[in-house]
């Protein structure tokens, strides 16, 4: 990570890990949520936050998977306030279950790191029938906001801390289709581009988190939403394209974070006081950052905002 080191305003950089920029910060007396926590980058913020003493409840595909990552967190931080809840985010009845579950164990919600994702992969359809990677990484997170928000917001003002709700985008949002989002396309296999589509659902956490951040203005709330870039990451995201994925493990610990380093800036932007009051914007290394025209189009997220919801509609019981 050589290469990337230039520091910025805050004081961190794209080789900052995520002890680092959350070094003296006391988390105790909040509760988390953070999706895809079982592995990756994911299970690296779960540990952070848990180390800051924050209760995490970890939002796992496989739960088997996810109390192998809460054991190995325990083993380290063994006073950690750790919990690992099945939630698959392709699925809404999965996100319902998930959201039914944690609400029966009474607690706040302070922070929500929407993090879980999939990238790149062959044209498939969800159990909802839409379009899998739109459906994992935007719709499934959009509904697990929309659940969770009562709670927050009940949260932030008994306890008067500000609520934060965190999306895990990347700068493959610049790279979706040319309009940005098909709406009349979303589940059209002709013209489907695996990276295109991957940089669609990343442009719809962008467009979320901003439109989002627009509505708990307008009602007052002390929550605010944010988007990031966590960075390119030698990770498992690449394992269906096996060139791109054997040129990682090449030579991805030169030019490439770790997941120390990848989780940076998310563990930043949940838990920093830097950014308190912050809502509406897009960090990279720390720092904010510029998104795409596309992301600051206001109608565009409201739009995508109106057909989101029209797709959880259709796909109620």
């Amino acid at each position: 990570m050589w290469l990337f080191s230039r520091i910025g305003p805050s004081g961190f950089s794209a080789t900052s890990t995520a002890e680092q920029v959350t070094k003296g910060i006391d988390g105790s007396g909040l509760t988390a949520i953070v999706t895809g926590a079982s592995s990756g980058i994911g299970a690296e913020t779960a540990r952070v936050l848990a180390l800051h003493g924050v209760h995490v409840i970890m939002g796992v595909r496989n739960l088997g998977s996810g109390h192998l990552s809460r054991e190995a967190i325990i083993k380290e931080v063994p006073n950690a306030k750790i919990d690992a809840l099945e939630l698959d985010l392709s699925s809404m009845t999965s996100i319902r279950k998930f959201v039914s579950k944690f609400n029966s164990l009474g607690l706040p919600l302070n922070v929500l790191i929407n993090n879980a994702g999939i990238m790149a992969t062959p044209f498939m359809l969800s159990e909802d029938n839409i379009e899998l990677q739109f459906a994992t990484n935007h719709v499934g997170h959009f509904l697990l906001t929309n659940l969770l928000l009562e709670t927050m917001k009940k949260t932030a003002k008994k306890s008067k801390h500000e609520g934060r709700i965190v999306n895990v985008s990347s700068r493959r949002h610049k790279f979706s289709y040319t309009e940005g989002i098909r709406f009349d396309k979303i589940n059209d296999e002709s013209g489907y581009n695996s990276l295109s589509a991957y940089g669609q659902s990343k442009l719809a956490n962008v467009l979320h988190a901003n439109e989002l951040a627009r509505h708990l203005k307008e009602e007052k709330v002390e929550i605010t939403a944010n988007s990031l870039h966590p960075g390119g990451i030698a990770t498992n995201l690449f394992h269906h394209h096996s060139f791109v994925n054997g040129l990682v493990a090449a030579v991805g610990k030169h030019v490439m974070k770790n997941v120390h380093q990848g989780a940076a800036t998310t563990c930043y932007v949940a838990l920093h006081p830097d950014v308190e009051g912050m809502s509406g914007k897009y960090y990279a290394d720390c720092n904010l950052a510029e998104t795409s025209l596309q992301a600051r189009d206001q109608q565009l997220a409201n739009k995508l905002w109106d057909f989101t919801n029209n797709l959880i509609d259709k796909c109620k019981i």
